[in-house]
């Protein structure tokens, strides 16, 4: 596969998405917000651009790379079963998706790791672009547990390809603070991770904060007993972020860059 072209494939459907979500706020929001988006964007569309640059630098060729050495190397399970192509890109996602499900989970319940993932849950607001707000070091072992995972199964490019497009616009789908109609979620939620779903997780109380992982797929909860479907405040009421962090200077970006090394 183009390395270059996967980028170019990325790129536009993660900005389409992005710029979709963000006029269907201003459209039809789902909560009033606490904050003005210009106290809040550009440091979250900030910390994305560093996230960008930091992984280009270490990591070139990034996940789709690692996917064709494997192929061309004969890495991993489905290499070794000679697995059928289309299948092959098929068991690619699904096993990608639990990963990072796993992954979510994880490092919600061990404490460094925790430290890095709750930049992510420090917003204080939930919009759009809270779906891109993670710091540098969570971005960095994310990778490094994909690629290893990737390296593992054996995964074609075509798969890692399709789960990274699905998981870039789904991060920025389930974070959206949109207002999609009550008899549409009910069925949508049973297909994919919806806003009103992940919102939850965003909660400032522990016990539901540590529920409803998925980015993408909304099985795993439902599998694994993690899932729960409304906060107990009501969407309107509940109080989103956490408690360390709950002073506007935190929304600026040199603080969310230090935040997991303080408090």
């Amino acid at each position: 596969m183009d390395l270059p072209a996967e980028s170019i494939i990325r790129l536009t459907v993660f900005g389409g998405v992005l710029t979709g979500l963000g006029l269907w706020e201003l459209r039809a929001p789902r909560r009033r917000l606490s904050f003005s988006r210009w106290r809040r964007w550009p440091h979250n569309i900030g910390i994305l651009l560093i996230d960008t640059a930091f992984v280009r630098l270490l990591f070139p060729t990034a996940a789709v790379g690692i996917a064709v050495a494997a192929t061309g190397r004969g890495w991993g399970l489905l290499n070794l079963l000679a697995v059928p192509a289309w299948a092959a890109v098929v068991i690619s996602v699904i096993a990608l998706d639990l990963a990072i499900y796993g992954q979510h989970v994880v490092f919600h319940a061990i404490g460094p790791l925790w430290r890095l993932h709750r930049m992510h849950h420090a917003d204080l607001d939930f919009d759009a672009t809270t779906g891109v707000r993670f710091h540098p070091l969570e971005i960095l072992l994310s990778l490094l547990i994909k690629f290893a995972v990737i390296a593992l199964i054996g995964a074609p490019a075509a798969g890692v390809l399709i789960f990274e497009v699905l998981l870039n616009a789904s991060s920025v789908f389930n974070h959206g603070n949109v207002r999609i109609p009550a008899w549409l979620e009910r069925r949508l939620r049973w297909v994919v991770v919806t806003p009103e779903m992940h919102r939850v997780h965003h909660s400032i109380l522990r016990e539901e904060t540590d529920s409803n992982f998925g980015f993408n797929s909304p099985w795993w909860d439902r599998l694994f007993r993690t899932y729960r479907a409304e906060p107990a405040a009501g969407h309107e009421a509940m109080t989103i972020g956490i408690p360390q962090f709950r002073e506007t200077r935190e929304l600026r970006l040199d603080q969310l860059l230090l935040q997991p090394f303080r408090g």
